[in-house]
């Protein structure tokens, strides 16, 4: 682990920040190798329900690769496959996570910034935050994972537009083209979505599951669809302890108390 990567627990929401304030939160391979360890043990905690992203400083969310690494990490083929292995990991487990994911963004969100908030559930971000992709300027490949899930939430002129460009867009714009849910006062931004994270961490876990999934098979290519996992994960809700709480909490006319069973 390092410490260039936190990892909080206020159950129940749980906290995963990208710590290089010095470099924009630029993320090299050990801290794409780190943030997997954290998602891994968020997952696995029953007393977590919301997981929040976010980057130290005030500054950046993510501002993309560290640069000034890539003699060490990416001077290679083969160190240039580990750290895309890393990246690739780390976020394959916030895409895949059963848990509800937010993206807490506050300034620059560039690069490998925006494919990270993109992996999240929800992107809410400071009015003065700032988005780019620059791969256009770097004559730098965008592989068609990255390139298809810009499109699911932006649409395919909006993810053109970013790329074409390469331009830094506002908070405004950004949230214009869906590429963010909220855009919240800078200095309210915490506060926010740390009332946010506990809104969505007090519904039940099994009935988010099953949401989650159902949305990440809709987006896959009809063929690869899994709509078998999705009726077992609505079955299971519907016949969990938590919908018989979910029914009592309504008629007594109080808050419920969800277990997550």
């Amino acid at each position: 682990m390092t410490d260039k990567m936190l990892a909080e627990k206020t159950p129940p929401v749980a906290t995963m920040t990208f710590n290089n304030p010095a470099r924009h939160n630029a993320v090299s391979s050990d801290m794409w190798a780190a943030a997997a360890e954290i998602m891994t043990d968020f997952v696995a905690d029953d007393a977590v329900r919301a997981i929040v992203v976010t980057g130290a400083g005030g500054k950046a969310f993510v501002s993309g690769a560290d640069i000034s690494k890539f003699e060490d990490e990416r001077a290679n083929a083969e160190a240039e496959e580990l750290y895309h292995a890393r990246t690739t990991e780390a976020r394959e487990k916030l895409i895949n996570a059963p848990k509800p994911t937010i993206a807490k963004i506050r300034g620059y969100c560039i690069g490998g910034g925006v494919a990270t908030a993109l992996a999240c559930d929800i992107r809410i971000c400071s009015d003065n935050a700032r988005f780019a992709i620059p791969a256009a300027k770097l004559g730098l490949g965008y592989d068609y994972a990255g390139i298809r899930r810009l499109v699911d939430v932006v649409g395919p002129s909006f993810a053109k537009e970013i790329f074409y460009t390469a331009r830094q867009f506002s908070a405004e714009e950004a949230r214009d083209m869906g590429l963010v849910d909220q855009v919240v006062p800078a200095d309210e931004l915490d506060s926010y979505v740390q009332e946010y994270a506990e809104t969505i961490a007090g519904n039940a876990p099994m009935t988010m599951h099953a949401l989650k999934t159902s949305v990440a098979e809709l987006v896959k290519d009809p063929a690869d669809r899994d709509l078998d996992l999705c009726d077992e994960l609505v079955e299971a809700a519907n016949h969990s302890q938590d919908y018989e709480e979910g029914r009592a909490a309504f008629m007594e006319k109080r808050k419920p108390n969800f277990a997550g069973r």
